[in-house]
């Protein structure tokens, strides 16, 4: 058996950040492990905010060869230079975000707890399908992507898989063996340092 190589970090952005301080906290957290891609995850609508955030986190990211996606706004990659977008409605927008992107363009789907939406997004043309949450949290309709579906998947299919959503230390040991990518955001942002968490459930992984 060849050893079972390590998750890779997805770094997700709180809902809601300062600028004039977020972009630090980003860089030292980057600065100190090895983070695969990050992910602009705000919940605003608003153009301007998402584009100032876009730029400034953009500045920190490709300073250090990262890349970084954003969260469902297909129309702001290109405009603002970010290198792709996950999607947040399963497989339903992927082959049109890829048609409009290009084929170099990061295109990643969230898709809940559904095999069938990922093995659909995957034949659009995902680069990485994302299941959760994979903990218990009372935001969402209550359903949890479970271990199974992961150890099936990882098994099955060849396209990247991202667990997200209410992570904790005991999650991320039951799952390494099963997933590509750890979607990690609020569970990090939350802790006064976010480098030290990260560094706790990186040990996790084994």
């Amino acid at each position: 058996m060849a050893e079972i190589e390590r998750p890779q970090i997805y770094l997700i952005t709180p809902p809601s950040f300062e600028l004039s301080s977020f972009p630090d906290r980003l860089a030292s957290v980057l600065d100190a492990h090895e983070i695969a891609c990050v992910r602009l995850s705000l919940a605003t609508t608003d153009e301007d905010r998402l584009s100032r955030a876009g730029d400034a986190l953009r500045e920190v990211c490709h300073a250090r060869d990262i890349a970084i996606a954003i969260d469902t706004h297909v129309q702001m990659v290109e405009r603002l230079g970010l290198d792709g977008v996950h999607l947040t409605d399963g497989a339903r927008s992927v082959r049109k975000a890829r048609k409009e992107l290009g084929e170099d363009a990061i295109v990643g789907a969230f898709c809940g707890t559904s095999s069938h939406d990922g093995m659909n997004a995957g034949e659009g043309g995902a680069d990485y399908i994302a299941f959760g949450p994979v903990g218990k949290t009372s935001l969402g309709d209550g359903s949890v992507a479970e271990p199974d579906l992961f150890a099936w998947w990882s098994e099955m299919i060849e396209v990247p898989v991202v667990a997200e959503g209410a992570l904790d230390i005991e999650l991320i040991r039951t799952l390494s063996p099963v997933t590509d990518f750890f979607g990690i955001g609020e569970e990090i942002w939350r802790q006064d340092d976010a480098a030290a968490a990260l560094g706790d459930m990186i040990a996790a992984m084994g």
